[in-house]
């Protein structure tokens, strides 16, 4: 008999209106593609800190000076008999007027030469409010045009934000880590049929949430790399919840219930998880509002459509594609794995998972001392995370940023790659105005740490001027963000109380100290929030406080752990040459926010699959050892197949050339492996163990305040059916 809860009943229902369920999703692709891609707006953002000295700075050359942007496009360029010979000559003035007819591209500065004389630089003018705005195209017809201009003993390159977004790694991640979620799901079920489902629904979500992000972008900032974070969740959460509705499904066939039966209470009981572990991923992610950085929030709100459009695919889409399957989800095997046979429960209870289970159990002090233990060991190199922004020394050999890095720190030192600017405003112009200019380009030339102060460049009003520092040392370097410090500390307020002058720091160095330095003040307000609302959450789904709050600090530890990997691996050495990075790197601030947000979401999901079963099975016999062991042994496979998968999807980043990207996929593929391993398969377990009946307390006055009812509420007690199939042991 169908259980009578709502879910039941919707996934009863798509299973029978299956055609009509599937033109619905067919019919909202397309008008995804057709309607709203071509609505999309321009991804943009404002990486900007708010409140910050750099923002202050970025602020007067928008009003002061329009025609001059804080960032640049650099075009270098060596040759070997000087750069005023007439082949070096040549070459650039014809890129230059080619680059300024390009969109985005603003006029250029006069030529900056090295003490050498073989090489010389010119920084052209962002023509956009961000340097986020240049066209991806802009950037690739400039890099043509930089090899174009190289030959004859002339050597150009060009580099800047415009030059980063437009190099492409030749390997795309998506494509490598759905692959390898392909083989995973393959080994999981052993049916080609079984294995397809998941990547069926997954690609639904993936193009009606990629699609939505363009949408998301017409209306506020959305930054380039939204899209990609939004598909990587997309794929990555679609197979996993997928995952668990199949194989709850195949459970129930093999416990010999009627096709619509069983994706009834697929839905009831997987689907139930999803939606709890969706709503979960989408706090976390949604969170990402409490850094109150501009840029974050168009990942959030794109991420979030992401992981509810695969929520949705799961409960409606998925049970409608049973329907046409039927009991045939077997065909198509591949060998001997995952066949669903009846009469295994002996066997089921018997497998290794429920023996390692029950050995957990036995000794379980031993096992939490031991897991413990090891997550302490990975996250102990937390302490050496630098947060910065890598530059472009950091990038592969080879390519046009790394190619013009080198020549500028070859020719002028590793600073002239990340310039400060300054800008003051004065009370009134005149003479006094420009000695107290005069005076505060001594003061910064005269800095330990500065190479050279440009001349200033005035307002025609002669009230606000800008100059241009060149550090001594790379972006990167904690000595440029000491120098930052001292201008902004001892520099700046000096003068500004003598000559009525107002001095900020800006540029991109000063920009990426203070976004560092803003994230870790705020960093804490937005774990507490997070940790806070899931912790809710929670409460709400499983009526237990020791259960909400285990998963709250085990979660922590998890991510804890894979901070201290990225930091072990952006030092270089060893643990960085495994990935290519080859030199000791800073971490941009923005990834451990980041990593928390998706790790936090996606950690509860394991945590929701694994409580639900062990919930249900409480539920029906009201023994805790027994239901641990038995919710651990049904659900062990499933949890493990999917981790696979999210570390499938998630170290295929680690392929790309950029380190961000590398550092990103990483981290998160770290904190799933160490999350589905040592914390789903050893601590909990143990910790249940300890617990025993008290793992289900919850104060009276807490029951009371609390809505909904209890996340396997829905799964009366019953006594276990006659049949399950073999490979209960991969069931949710």
């Amino acid at each position: 008999m169908v259980p009578a809860s709502r879910l039941a009943r919707l996934g009863a229902w798509c299973f029978r209106r299956r055609r009509r369920v599937l033109a619905a999703w067919v019919a909202a692709l397309a008008f995804t593609f057709v309607v709203l891609a071509p609505l999309a707006g321009d991804f943009r953002a404002d990486f900007n800190t708010p409140g910050s000295d750099s923002d202050a700075a970025d602020r007067v050359l928008q009003e002061r000076f329009p025609d001059r942007s804080s960032a640049t496009i650099d075009v270098v360029w060596r040759a070997q008999n000087g750069v005023g010979s007439a082949a070096a000559k040549q070459r650039i003035d014809s890129l230059l007027a080619s680059a300024q007819r390009l969109e985005g591209v603003g006029r250029a500065s006069a030529p900056e030469y090295a003490p050498d004389g073989n090489t010389a630089i010119v920084r052209l003018q962002i023509d956009a409010p961000r340097d986020s705005d240049v066209p991806m195209q802009t950037g690739e017809r400039l890099i043509a045009l930089a090899e174009r201009s190289t030959g004859e003993g002339v050597q150009v390159a060009v580099a800047g934000w415009a030059i980063s977004n437009a190099q492409e790694s030749e390997v795309s991640p998506e494509v490598v880590g759905f692959a390898i979620a392909a083989i995973v799901l393959l080994l999981t079920f052993g049916s080609l049929l079984a294995a397809g489902l998941p990547l069926v629904t997954a690609l639904f979500g993936l193009g009606i949430g990629t699609t939505l992000v363009g949408t998301v972008a017409a209306v506020t900032d959305v930054p380039e790399f939204a899209p990609a974070i939004a598909g990587m969740m997309a794929i990555g959460v679609g197979i996993d919840y997928a995952l668990l509705v199949i194989t709850r499904y195949r459970t129930a066939l093999g416990a010999g219930k009627q096709p619509q039966d069983a994706a009834a209470e697929s839905i009831a009981t997987a689907g139930r998880s999803v939606l709890v572990a969706g709503l979960i991923v989408v706090i976390a992610l949604l969170g990402l509002f409490a850094m109150r950085l501009p840029f974050l929030n168009g990942v959030a709100i794109s991420s979030s459509i992401a992981v509810l459009v695969a929520a949705l695919a799961a409960v409606t889409l998925l049970p409608a594609l049973l329907g046409f399957i039927g009991p045939r989800i077997d065909r198509l095997r591949v060998g001997r794995a995952g066949t669903v046979s009846r009469g295994r429960v002996r066997a089921e209870r018997e497998s290794r998972w429920l023996g390692y289970s029950r050995a957990i159990q036995r000794r379980p002090w031993t096992a939490l001392v031991a897991g413990t233990a090891v997550i302490v060991a990975l996250a102990l190199p937390v302490t050496d995370l630098r947060l910065g922004f890598p530059d472009a020394g950091n990038d592969p050999e080879g390519t046009m940023t790394r190619t013009a890095y080198d020549l500028v720190a070859d020719g002028f030192g590793p600073g002239a790659s990340g310039p400060l600017l300054l800008t003051a405003e004065l009370e009134a112009g005149g003479d006094r105005a420009r000695r107290a200019v005069a005076l505060l380009r001594e003061r910064v030339a005269t800095e330990p740490g500065v190479l050279s102060v440009a001349q200033p460049q005035w307002h025609r009003s002669g009230d606000a001027a800008v100059l241009l520092a060149i550090p001594k040392t790379s972006v990167q370097d904690e000595a440029t963000q000491r120098l930052v410090d001292r201008l902004r500390d001892d520099v700046a307020p000096s003068l500004q109380r003598s000559d009525a002058m107002t001095v900020h720091v800006g540029g991109m160095t000063a920009a990426t100290v203070d976004q560092s330095e803003y994230t870790l003040a705020r960093l804490p307000l937005f774990i507490g929030a997070v940790v806070s609302l899931s912790f809710l959450l929670l409460l709400a789904a499983f009526r237990s406080l020791p259960v909400a709050l285990k998963a709250g600090v085990l979660n922590l530890l998890s991510i804890g752990a894979a901070y201290g990997v990225v930091a072990l691996v952006a030092s270089g050495g060893w643990a960085g040459e495994l990935v290519g990075i080859d030199t000791a790197t800073p971490v941009p601030p923005f990834i451990p926010v980041f990593m928390f947000a998706i790790l936090f979401g996606l950690s509860m999901d394991y945590e929701v699959f694994l409580l639900s079963r062990i919930r249900e099975e409480y539920l029906r016999h009201g023994d805790n050892s027994r239901a641990v062991s038995d919710g651990l042994a049904t659900t062990a496979r499933v949890i493990t197949a999917a981790a696979a998968i999210m570390i499938a999807v998630f170290s295929s980043f680690a392929l790309a050339d950029d380190v961000i990207l590398k550092l990103m996929g990483i981290g998160l593929a770290t904190s799933i492996l160490v999350d589905a391993t040592i914390v789903r398969m050893v601590l909990v377990p143990s910790i249940m163990q300890l617990l025993g009946r008290a793992n289900w307390w919850l104060p009276g006055w807490m029951e009371r305040l609390l809505p909904g009812a209890p996340a396997a509420a829905a799964v009366a007690p019953a006594p276990a059916p006659a049949a399950e199939p073999a490979s209960a042991s991969s069931s949710a």
